[in-house]
């Protein structure tokens, strides 16, 4: 399932409650369509599993925001991303919340273009705009070291 488009084609993201409402309030005005995991979630979400609120995001066609780096080592969070879910997390943790929604937004056109590739992916969001896709990992063939088409 490729994220949801609004009217305007444009995709919908779930936030993590990692980023908390003040980085989804600035993404808002930069113009995305953020939707808080505390709207969807009791206490703040507090007592629900990662692998809730993803599959939650997911099945509703949003992008997931968080800053949760650990996310890619943790089996059930990735089975999670089912086939096509994509979940983008700032590659640093340590970022005031207008800096987390900078971050976003320089990356925006590359996050938009890494939401229509086929496929779960886990990527970090980069200062500079950048994106890295850290999920799945790259598969190998005997001894080479193939990429996969990325």
């Amino acid at each position: 399932m490729s994220p949801k488009q609004s009217a305007a084609s444009q995709p919908e993201f779930f936030v993590d409650r990692s980023l908390g409402p003040e980085t989804a309030g600035v993404l808002r005005r930069f113009g995305w369509i953020v939707h808080l995991i505390n709207d969807f979630f009791p206490n703040d979400a507090q007592e629900t599993a990662d692998e809730d609120w993803i599959s939650y995001g997911l099945q509703r066609g949003w992008g997931l925001l968080s800053k949760d780096k650990k996310i890619r080592y943790r089996a059930d969070e990735l089975l999670a991303l089912s086939e096509h879910g994509k979940l983008f997390c700032l590659s640093s943790g340590n970022l005031l919340a207008r800096e987390q929604a900078e971050t976003f937004e320089r990356a925006r056109k590359r996050i938009e273009r890494a939401l229509q590739r086929h496929g779960a992916r886990l990527y970090l969001v980069y200062d500079k705009g950048e994106i890295e896709k850290r999920w799945p990992p790259p598969h190998r063939q005997g001894h080479s070291s193939g990429h996969a088409g990325d």
